[in-house]
């Protein structure tokens, strides 16, 4: 369950999509949502993707909504105080709170639309990339980037040792749980002291023994990444464009109607 995430980009039928298109969709959907001036463009993003991840993804309804949520939780916080502080105009309604006036106006609500929107059509667009695309695969894009190879290494390195570092983490903490190692404050802050150290000898242990293994795999420096050739098919060209030029539309409609 530690890397639940690279589970379902594994087996889902878009990962034999092309990359480079995918990103494009994801690019193209962020910046459309942070440039757009009203919240439909982001929301219709958000929709888009949403639909796309669940439906054509194969990824579980339940299991989206839970890792949708948990972000949306901030962002709810963050929306309630702008709608409540910021912005002018028509008071929509308000209470007040020992001798104090809240209200929410018009200008503080679309305000606070336009933030949920945004940050929701961001979250819809990364998620959708994660649930589709193995990092393993975004690593051999960002190699065709001629991105520094050392950059890249590192990333996908410290990628894949944090959830094998969180497993051994989460075994030591079960096994120190079953023998009462976090009964009380005291306890707890020795058992979590013995934790940290025993973490970072193993960590230490660990990276000795993978330079050992590269280096008898004649290990030069450099990781060699495959990159599977996938073209772009035509449906795929036509459904993207499409969701580019509605996405677009509505965009200039919303920005030219806020003009005037």
């Amino acid at each position: 369950m530690t890397n639940i995430l690279d589970d379902y980009a594994l087996v889902s039928p878009l990962r034999y999509r092309n990359n480079w298109l995918k990103i494009a969709i994801v690019g193209f959907g962020v910046l459309v949502g942070v440039s757009s001036q009203s919240f439909i463009p982001p929301f219709a993003i958000a929709l888009c993707m949403s639909f796309t991840t669940v439906h054509f993804g194969k990824t579980s309804l339940k299991f989206y909504l839970t890792i949708l949520s948990a972000p949306a939780v901030f962002v709810l916080l963050s929306v309630i105080i702008i709608a409540f502080f910021f912005g002018s105009g028509t008071e929509i309604f308000g209470f007040n709170i020992f001798s104090y006036h809240l209200g929410v106006n018009t200008g503080g609500l679309e305000m606070a639309l336009l933030v949920f929107s945004r940050t929701l059509s961001g979250m819809s667009c990364l998620f959708f990339l994660a649930l589709t695309t193995p990092m393993v695969e975004l690593f051999s894009v960002l190699k065709a980037t001629k991105l520094p190879d050392s950059f890249i290494e590192i990333s996908m390195m410290m990628y894949r040792y944090i959830f094998v570092f969180l497993e051994v983490a989460w075994g030591i903490k079960y096994a120190q749980t079953v023998r009462l190692g976090y009964k009380d404050w005291r306890t707890s802050l020795t058992s979590l002291a013995m934790l940290s150290t025993t973490l970072f000898i193993r960590s230490w242990e660990q990276g000795e023994k993978i330079f050992i293994s590269m280096s008898a795999r004649c290990y030069d420096g450099k990781l060699i990444f495959f990159e599977e050739k996938r073209p772009i098919r035509a449906n795929e060209l036509v459904l993207t464009c499409t969701y580019f030029a509605v996405v677009l539309a509505l965009w200039y409609l919303t920005r030219i109607n806020s003009i005037f």
